[in-house]
């Protein structure tokens, strides 16, 4: 609400969790203010990095020449990690591709258990938001000199590149922002069969934030910067 109010055209990145609820619910904060959705970002990010990481620690090459998109969203088994698109991921076999799949969903619960329940992925969620600041912050500065690959990154927003509402995948940004949700591209038949499942359990999750906010925003929308306790009945006395 508040961002919606005092600082409508900015680019606002959610680390918060449950991602692929909270963006969807975000967007129908900004639909009642008539505002543009595509500035609403769930950061996915640290699932690339993980991606990376893994495939780096398996074969022992730089990780400046691995660069796995991991598109869908940014929990469990909707996390999927397009292996067969990278050039040093796509050499490995299936069996192992497979491992590793389930190990970038599942990496958030082995850093907690490997701090021992006193702590999360903190650094390395920070370390994700700034990639995607740094390619969103490139985007803006509307050099297109710039090259494309240091705007692109993978995020969750609102998007026509599946069926569904909101999904991860390759953006890149320009100077107002969102510049092109680019396509999945081409999916080996492991990753299809993953794109479905993921899909089946994107689409409750979506449907999930929607319908937690929905009774929450009021019936009509004031301007931009009314006052919100202009929107909403002031609390009984009695109370």
């Amino acid at each position: 609400e508040a961002c919606a109010r005092f600082c409508p055209n900015a680019m606002v990145a959610l680390i918060v969790n449950p991602v692929n609820s909270i963006v969807p619910a975000m967007c129908e904060v900004y639909k009642r203010h008539g505002l543009d959705t595509s500035k609403i970002l769930g950061v996915t990010s640290l699932d690339g990095v993980r991606a990376n990481r893994f495939i780096h620690d398996f074969t022992g090459l730089p990780l400046s020449e691995i660069d796995v998109p991991v598109v869908g969203g940014h929990a469990g088994a909707t996390i999927l990690p397009l292996f067969s698109q990278d050039q040093v991921a796509s050499t490995l076999p299936l069996e192992t591709l497979s491992e590793l799949d389930k190990r970038v969903q599942d990496a958030g619960t082995e850093v907690v258990k490997a701090k021992g329940g006193r702590g999360s992925a903190t650094l390395s969620m920070a370390f994700a938001a700034a990639k995607l600041s740094k390619a969103i912050l490139n985007g803006l500065l509307g050099d297109e000199s710039t090259p494309v690959e240091r705007r692109t990154a993978c995020t969750y927003l609102a998007s026509t590149v599946t069926d569904l509402p909101f999904f991860a995948s390759k953006v890149t940004f320009g100077q107002l922002g969102v510049q092109t949700i680019h396509p999945l591209g081409q999916l080996s038949a492991y990753e299809q069969q993953r794109l479905l499942e993921a899909k089946k359990l994107l689409a409750g999750e979506i449907q999930d934030g929607i319908n937690a906010i929905l009774p929450l925003l009021p019936s009509a929308t004031l301007p931009i910067g009314s006052k919100s306790s202009d929107r909403y009945e002031q609390p009984s006395a009695r109370l």
